[in-house]
């Protein structure tokens, strides 16, 4: 079997990087010193349709796979772009797969088209600031209430909700202590960010500063019954859809500004002269640069095993959680690497690195911490006692 690039996907490959020259250092570290939202990106990736890359091509998608996703979202990253123009596109690119997968034909023609014309943006509502990655245990109510559903509760680190219209929320329809099972009980809505029922606080943060991070307090948010995403009680089964190709687009991304902090410390030892020589002729430097290239080519190897079998349908969700642990940490230490070998410089903004290092802790965090992944392979492949 071959996890080698096709020529169509060298295509893509290419044609993201080209869209994305259009938007060079200077404007990323502008955006990263300023904040703002890169709405002119956003609109360049769905002008050229990205957005739509893994969406059907009924709604104005491309009916690609979670592998062609992960192409262009490594390309995005390793333009430069690093987090920030990943995090400003990719929620619209994966978000929405429990929608395709499971939502009705009359849900996904009134919810695809806008999204992947970029008419609207969404964020993901599901982390809560008192429960964190058990999700099982989250607060956030759904009542029903006629012919639909009142939501309270909080919801923490969701992305671009400054900016969205819309909003993919999980929530609890049955008490934890009253389901089945742990998993059982939650329901996905998909529906307005209607601010005169959601408080969107932003958090401040140390990086990736274009794209912003917060808290939601969700007081009486009226949602009617054609916004529920599948069957009451059901919703943490659909929002695997989207949790599996985030760790797979993420660990992309990794692997993408990885690779440009490699680019930008190779070519830096390659000309910067101490003592007489260039610094990149030292093996102090040489080795450990080599090392990275190694990493971030294994790391990209596991991203693209990782959306093989999602593509196929297989059970995806150790492959999922592996590439993003990997590449999170094989992207961590080309960044800190890239940052040591420019010495001082490394350590100036007009050199970027220290913005990739910055960036890179995102893959190391979110969406979830890399103990609970070792956990999960731990039981789940090995075998091993539920260890938490």
């Amino acid at each position: 079997m071959s996890f080698a690039l096709t020529a169509e996907h060298l295509d893509i490959r290419d044609a993201v990087a080209r869209l994305c020259g259009r938007f060079g250092d200077d404007y990323w570290l502008k955006k990263d010193q300023d904040g703002g939202f890169p709405h002119d990106f956003h609109q360049a990736m769905a002008a050229g349709g990205w957005l739509g890359v893994a969406m059907p091509e009924e709604f104005g998608g491309s009916g690609l796979g979670i592998t062609e996703a992960a192409i262009v979202m490594q390309a995005v990253a390793q333009s430069g772009a690093g987090f920030s123009g990943a995090s400003a596109v990719h929620m619209n690119i994966f978000g929405l797969h429990p929608v395709v997968v499971f939502g009705t034909r009359e849900q996904q023609q009134r919810f695809l088209p806008p999204l992947i014309a970029g008419n609207e943006k969404a964020c993901f509502a599901v982390t809560e600031p008192d429960v964190g990655l058990d999700t099982t245990r989250l607060k956030t109510r759904a009542t029903r209430d006629g012919n639909g559903y009142v939501i309270t509760g909080r919801k923490i680190w969701t992305s671009t909700a400054q900016v969205a219209e819309k909003m993919l929320i999980l929530t609890r329809t049955t008490p934890f202590e009253e389901a089945a099972r742990p998993s059982h009980g939650m329901t996905l809505f998909y529906t307005d960010l209607d601010r005169s029922a959601v408080e969107v606080r932003e958090i401040p943060k140390m990086g990736r500063h274009a794209v912003d991070s917060n808290m939601l307090f969700i007081d009486g948010l009226k949602v009617p019954l054609e916004d529920r995403i599948g069957e009451e009680g059901k919703g943490f089964q659909y929002i695997l859809h989207g949790m599996n190709p985030e760790r797979i687009l993420i660990a992309a991304e990794a692997v993408g500004l990885g690779r440009v902090a490699l680019a930008r410390a190779a070519r830096y030892a390659a000309e910067r002269v101490v003592f007489g020589r260039p610094i990149g002729q030292n093996q102090g430097i040489q080795h450990p640069l080599a090392e990275r290239w190694i990493e971030l080519e294994a790391a990209e190897l596991l991203v693209l095993r990782a959306a093989a079998a999602y593509d196929r349908g297989e059970e995806a969700g150790a492959f999922a959680n592996a590439a993003k642990y990997f590449a999170g940490e094989a992207g961590a230490r080309a960044c800190e690497t890239a940052m040591l070998t420019h010495g001082g410089m490394g350590y100036a903004s007009e050199f970027h690195v220290e913005r990739y290092f910055r960036e890179i802790q995102i893959a190391r965090i979110a969406p979830v911490m890399s103990q609970l992944i070792l956990s999960h392979i731990g039981e789940r492949v090995l075998g091993l006692p539920k260890s938490y």
